[in-house]
C-alpha cells in the first residue's frame, strides 16, 4: 500500500495537557502500520504555516494562558482555515483547542477571548469543573460505537441548532453537564473535550481521521484491518471506569 499524509501538530508545547501527544502517536502509527508515509509539521507560535499543504491539522488542550497566545496567534489565519474546513481538511482539536474553534470563550476570570469561527459553538465558564472518565455514544458515520476518554474543564460549551454533536453522554458531563451532548462535527472538523489520550483507547475514530485525511487528497485507499485487541482491551477498561463513575 503507498499514500502519504501531512500532519500539522499546532504548538505541541503549548497545548499539550492529559497525554494529548499519544493522538498523534496513535496516527502515526496506525498509518504507518499499513505503509502509509507520514511526515510531520510542528507548527510553533509565529511560524509560517501553509495550510494547503496540510491533509490532517491537530491541536491539543491548553490552559487559558496558552489558549489565550494561541488565539491570538493565529487570528490573521483564521479565513485560511476557515476555508480549508469549508474544503474538507480534517482538522481534530482537544478540549482548549476545541473551544477555540467556536465563535468565542470566556475565561473563568471573565475574559472574552475571540475563537476562530470555524465552527458555531461559544463557551462560557460554570461553576466547578466538570472531571473524571467519560464514555459516550457515537452514531453518526454507521453503526453506534462507543469513545471513552477522560474529561477536566471548566467552561461550558453550547452548540448551535444546527451543528451536530461527536456523541451522546452515557457516563461523564459532557460539552456542559445539562444537554447530554459532547463534541462537535462539521464536515471534516471533530472537537472533543476528550483526553486520556483519545486515539490510542479509540482506533476506529483514529481510522476514520487517517480515511479522510487520504480522502482529502484524493486517495483511494481502503485501510487494511489491524489487530485491536490491546486497544479493544484499554478502550474496554477505559469504558469500565467511566461506567463505575459517581455524579
Amino acid at each position: 500500500m503507498t499514500g502519504k499524509i501531512n500532519i500539522y501538530h499546532l504548538y505541541p508545547n503549548h497545548l499539550n495537557l492529559y497525554g494529548d501527544r499519544g493522538n498523534m502517536l496513535a496516527l502515526c502509527r496506525r498509518a504507518r502500520w499499513r505503509g502509509i508515509e507520514v511526515n510531520i509539521v510542528p507548527v510553533g507560535p509565529g511560524d509560517g504555516i501553509n495550510f494547503s499543504s496540510c491533509d490532517l491539522l491537530f491541536m491539543g488542550g491548553g490552559q487559558d494562558s496558552d489558549q489565550k497566545l494561541v488565539a491570538e496567534d493565529l487570528k490573521g489565519r483564521s479565513a485560511e482555515m476557515r476555508r480549508a474546513a469549508e474544503e474538507n481538511m480534517v482538522i481534530f482539536a482537544v478540549c482548549g483547542s476545541y473551544q477555540l474553534l467556536g465563535s468565542y470563550y470566556t475565561t473563568a476570570r471573565g475574559e472574552k477571548i475571540g475563537g476562530l469561527e470555524i465552527i458555531d459553538l461559544y463557551t462560557e465558564p460554570g461553576k466547578g469543573r466538570l472531571i473524571g472518565n467519560a464514555a459516550i455514544s457515537c452514531s453518526l458515520w454507521g453503526p453506534a460505537r462507543t469513545l471513552v476518554g477522560f474529561e477536566n474543564h471548566g467552561g461550558r460549551t453550547y452548540l448551535g441548532e444546527n451543528l451536530q454533536p461527536l456523541g451522546k453522554v452515557l457516563y461523564g458531563y459532557g460539552n456542559n453537564g445539562t444537554d447530554k451532548t459532547e463534541g462537535a462535527v462539521y464536515n471534516n472538523v471533530i472537537g472533543t473535550y476528550l483526553h486520556g489520550s483519545l486515539l490510542p483507547k479509540n482506533p476506529w475514530l483514529t481510522d476514520h481521521l487517517l480515511q479522510k485525511a487520504l480522502a482529502y487528497r484524493h486517495q483511494d485507499i481502503t485501510l487494511r484491518e489491524l489487530d485491536d485487541s490491546l486497544e479493544i482491551e484499554a478502550h474496554r477498561a477505559a469504558f469500565k471506569l467511566a461506567k463505575g463513575r459517581s455524579r
